[in-house]
């Protein structure tokens, strides 16, 4: 066993954390020191010891495992990272083959590794089976809002939040039940032409008109921020940004274990602030899922002080649950039955052949009133055109009913 108390292979450790994250992992200074702890106390018998001893430490969901395992075989190559000791203790081995979708996941790690330099020719020698796609400019502006967020590189992801911040959702105002004197009203106000008609000294009486005060709905955005819903969820707090800015009715709770308030941490109008606000307040990022129970606190400490009577709610999760199925029921009901419009925004409609055979799933499906994708900057824009449009036009044929029978 060799010990890493001295040397540069500490500060090699912390290099690679901060690597990780940012190739997209969710890495925080504990989980670096954590590493450096594990690899002290494991020490290093060889190269594959050492991977395992820091996959345990970084990897915290399946979809990471890519990520590491690409980062760590070629950070872990480069001769000019390591010392030549640390080169002679750490022998080669090979690197599995990659499907597709892991080639795509290996830009965002180029970026992280090589952000201001060319990729150095001895990373990619001849015959090595890791791969890098060397194309990293955007597709014309039609393919990239069909770009799935998870498989977006950094700049892509810079560029897409560019995309949301400039959408622009014009709520159709709706008819409320309160009326207000208009000169082109419907109805008569018997109330106010008496008045008038006091004032008035002539024998002629003029008629007042009122018509119905129009507002739009309240919007309630409740987001899933759990582990397997990493990158859709950080794109959709920026689509909440845009709806929180300069209306004082809509409401943004994310949740994962728990539910978390963070409408006010959204109203900062530079979102980056904002979002810094919200990463600061919120306890729980890309863990476990508790739909059921994160609904149950939402129905009893929020639904009447939000009159969610009146509003529109976004339920955006992919309904990979951990609660059990009759209280996900219950109270994914309770919420349908109280709102105006229950619409679930889901990334695993991506999938061209999906089908809920998940039970959450399928229990969700039957209190909704329209379910759509969101995983790029094409479903995020017809969402905000949904919201544009009338009431009416909200729920779609419900071919997706079939999946919950």
């Amino acid at each position: 066993m060799t010990s890493i108390k001295s040397g540069n292979f500490v500060t090699n450790i912390v290099h690679f954390g901060r690597v990780l994250r940012a190739s997209g992992l969710s890495i925080g200074t504990g989980q670096i020191l954590d590493a450096v702890s594990a690899v002290n106390v494991a020490g290093i018998g060889s190269r594959e010891d050492f991977y395992w001893t820091l996959h345990a430490v970084f990897v915290k969901h399946p979809r990471q495992r890519v990520m590491f395992d690409q980062a760590f075989h070629v950070f872990w190559r480069n001769p000019r990272i390591l010392e030549k000791a640390m080169s002679i203790l750490l022998p080669e081995i090979r690197v599995p083959e990659q499907t597709d979708s892991e080639k795509e996941l290996s830009r965002r790690l180029v970026e992280a590794l090589y952000s201001d330099q060319s990729l150095p020719e001895d990373i990619v020698e001849q015959g090595e089976e890791v791969e890098f796609r060397a194309n990293l400019t955007y597709s014309d502006r039609e393919q990239f809002r069909q770009v799935d967020f998870e498989s977006m590189s950094i700049d892509e992801q810079e560029e897409a939040k560019k995309a949301i911040a400039k959408l622009r959702v014009a709520f159709r105002k709706q008819p409320t039940r309160r009326y207000r004197v208009h000169h082109r009203g419907d109805r008569f106000d018997m109330r106010k032409t008496l008045q008038q008609s006091l004032r008035d000294t002539g024998d002629s009486i003029t008629l007042v008109r009122k018509q119905k005060v129009l507002k739009p709905s309240p919007i309630i955005v409740l987001c899933d921020i759990s582990g397997s819903m990493a990158e859709y969820s950080r794109m959709m707090l920026h689509f909440a940004h845009v709806l929180v800015a300069g209306r004082t009715d809509v409401a943004v709770f994310v949740f994962g274990t728990r539910l978390t308030n963070i409408t006010r941490h959204l109203n900062v109008r530079d979102v980056d602030v904002a979002l810094d606000d919200v990463s600061q307040a919120v306890v729980d990022w890309h863990g476990g899922t508790m739909i059921g129970g994160s609904l149950k606190e939402f129905n009893k400490s929020w639904v009447r002080r939000l009159e969610t009577h009146k509003s529109i709610v976004l339920l955006v999760t992919d309904g990979l649950d951990r609660s059990e199925a009759e209280n996900l029921e219950q109270h994914v009901g309770v919420l349908h039955r109280s709102c105006k419009k229950l619409i679930w925004l889901n990334p695993l409609l991506r999938y061209e052949f999906f089908e809920a055979k998940v039970s959450a799933i399928r229990t969700m499906l039957r209190h909704v009133d329209d379910f759509r994708p969101v995983h790029n900057l094409d479903s995020l824009s017809k969402l905000a055109d949904v919201l544009s449009k009338d009431e009416t036009a909200l729920t779609e044929p419900r071919a997706w009913l079939k999946d919950a029978a």
